[in-house]
């Protein structure tokens, strides 16, 4: 069921799914940042949820790497920002990982869960602290309390 939905997922307008090629320089073109290729593929088709075949996608590539203009492009043109890789790493995992603290403030505003646990059982926060990436802690922290204020008015 799971492959399923992840071969919907991956459909083009057409109904076609993306060739192995097309997905690999999908994510090749976030992992580099350049946002023309990637815009280049997606009026040729690929969809920008497209997974490889390790589970990876685009904001993965794009977070993990830091790539914070990939990352909003991504996010304002409505990819899943919970997708997981096959090791249950999300790009949220990625970004905390590789110390990319603004990227970990788009994605928690964006709506990236803080609780999903990989492989290894462990949340975002948990590679974050694993890593001594104190920073991004803090930038967590600074997210979801702008997260929870958003919306509210202060007098």
């Amino acid at each position: 069921m799971a492959g399923e939905s992840n071969q919907l997922e991956q459909q083009s307008d057409s109904g076609v799914s993306p060739s192995p090629e097309t997905v690999d320089a999908l994510l090749e073109a976030a992992r580099y940042d350049d946002l023309d290729d990637i815009k280049g593929l997606v009026s040729d088709g690929v969809p920008l949820n497209s997974k490889d075949s390790f589970g990876r996608t685009a904001l993965h590539m794009a977070a993990a790497n830091g790539h914070l203009q990939i990352v909003k492009y991504l996010i304002d043109q409505g990819v899943d920002v919970n997708a997981s890789n096959e090791e249950k790493n999300t790009a949220l995992h990625w970004a905390c990982l590789n110390g990319h603290s603004e990227v970990v403030k788009k994605l928690i505003l964006a709506g990236a869960s803080l609780c999903s646990l990989n492989s290894h059982e462990r949340t975002p926060m948990d590679e974050a602290v694993t890593r001594g990436k104190m920073d991004v802690v803090d930038s967590i922290n600074e997210a979801v309390a702008q997260r929870e204020l958003s919306g509210v008015a202060v007098s």
